[in-house]
């Protein structure tokens, strides 16, 4: 079975259409929808994805992990994560998928930075991105061109290894240290990244940054 696990905070103008995009694509949808104050879990619920809910907003790691454990529990073969915000684009998932089983690799990684470079925001490319990447090399992480892309493909083996403790946007940078931490084979693939407001706010990229530092020592 192919699972899409998207996390979704507040996302309710998006998360409808989000998911009945990806039923052309995957076998289930699991929205984790993450303490929500609107009603983004009834709107995915009526698209026809399978809904679990945080009671409270714990961030994108947790329910990710939220995810997983359901992901492992259904027995599923391959995990996507995809966002609900409707930035990532359904045509890349199968070419993806058939790059990872082409090249037997347990997890696959997009990246903006490749034959599909889009308007990235400033704050991403130049404060974020090599932030991250510093974090990730610090830690010991696989070493990737886009560590904060939230367009993933999870083998089911690299599933049982991938436990993300870090409940905010520092998993991004623990997915890649634990990938290198247990020896998993990884490949990355350009996908499309379309911004519907152009650029970060300061406060929101400083605030991935102190996650991205932080979680690290703070378990």
């Amino acid at each position: 079975m192919f699972l899409a696990i998207v996390p979704a905070y507040n996302e309710a103008n998006s998360i409808g259409s989000v998911v009945q995009s990806l039923f052309d694509h995957v076998h289930e949808v699991l929205v984790v929808d993450d303490g929500s104050t609107d009603n983004t879990a009834e709107i995915a619920r009526e698209a026809g994805a399978t809904v679990l809910s945080h009671k409270i907003n714990r961030g994108q790691g947790a329910a990710l992990e939220t995810g997983h454990e359901y992901a492992r529990r259904v027995g599923a073969m391959h995990v996507l994560h995809f966002d609900a915000d409707g930035q990532l684009s359904v045509e890349d998932i199968m070419p993806a998928l058939n790059v990872l089983k082409e090249k037997n690799a347990q997890v696959l990684f997009g990246t903006r930075y490749g034959d599909k470079v889009s308007n990235v925001p400033w704050t991403k490319r130049y404060i974020i991105g090599p932030i991250s990447r510093f974090v990730d090399r610090l830690f010991g992480a696989a070493h990737l061109s886009d560590a904060h892309n939230g367009f993933r493909i999870l083998h089911r083996d690299a599933l049982e290894k991938v436990q993300i403790t870090q409940s905010g946007m520092a998993h991004a940078s623990e997915i890649p240290r634990l990938v290198k931490q247990h020896n998993l084979s990884y490949i990355e693939v350009p996908v499309s990244v379309t911004y519907h407001e152009y650029g970060q706010g300061m406060g929101s990229g400083m605030r991935t940054v102190r996650d991205l530092v932080f979680g690290f020592f703070v378990k």
